[in-house]
């Protein structure tokens, strides 16, 4: 406990200058801590230190892992002392054909891309009178091999999602190239929020559009400069 609990409080000393050099508030960095490469024993750790924004990008994943927690909520002795509730994040690629599994589970989908995963999700939610919350995903790297619409065809599909009334969207999302060029990191952030602010300027989209997922732990530092509302952080915390 005492290991990860020290690893999250350097995250949140590293958030907390990145938002001091450019004059932002920290409050308003949200930290999602992934789940993905942990043990089932570490991530009852985090939430007995109070975390409630998980993350997972697989949807078998997200199903095992928010059971098991779910389960040990329910079952713990110091019931008190523990979150009522975990707010999932599904924050990897979404098949259309497994929409209906996370609907249940999952308080924000980072990963939308197309209109029609939109639409399965806009569907599917209607069935199960929800109402997810989405992030449209934007690949600024431009890199071939990751998902996320293109810059250019972002705001349209925006315009397009909002006309679905069973879903929320919330911001965007976007993930920079895995390289140790700052600079090349930096651009994809820089063009992220561009974007971001001007959808919110164009009133493209309504006024829950407030929120910028960006930065995983090796580069959280620069996406927090940049903007950044939400942070995905996995490695940083469980690395052994």
């Amino acid at each position: 406990m005492k290991k990860i609990a020290e690893r999250i409080k350097q995250v949140k000393e590293t958030i907390s200058a990145a938002c001091a050099k450019v004059g932002r508030d920290p409050a308003k960095v949200k930290l999602v801590i992934v789940t993905k490469s942990a043990s089932i024993e570490d991530i009852e750790k985090v939430i007995r230190l109070g975390y409630t924004e998980l993350g997972e990008s697989r949807v078998q994943q997200l199903k095992k892992v928010s059971t098991q927690i779910a389960d040990f909520i329910d079952s713990d002795k110091n019931k008190s002392k523990l979150p009522e509730k975990i707010n999932w994040n599904m924050i990897g690629h979404l098949q259309r054909n497994k929409v209906r599994q996370v609907l249940p589970t999952i308080s924000l989908i980072h990963s939308v891309d197309t209109l029609r995963l939109a639409e399965e999700i806009n569907t599917a939610a209607a069935k199960l009178n929800l109402k997810p919350k989405i992030l449209l995903q934007i690949n600024t790297s431009n890199e071939p091999q990751k998902y996320g619409v293109p810059v250019g065809a972002a705001i349209h599909l925006a315009e397009q999602i909002e006309t679905l009334p069973n879903l929320t969207l919330k911001g965007l999302m976007a993930m920079a190239p895995l390289t140790r060029n700052k600079d090349a990191v930096r651009a994809c952030f820089i063009r992220a929020r561009e974007l971001f602010v001007e959808m919110q300027g164009e009133r493209v989209t309504g006024t829950q559009f407030q929120e910028l997922s960006m930065g995983m732990s090796s580069d959280y530092e620069i996406a927090v400069e940049e903007g950044s509302t939400i942070v995905r952080i996995g490695s940083a915390i469980f690395a052994s």
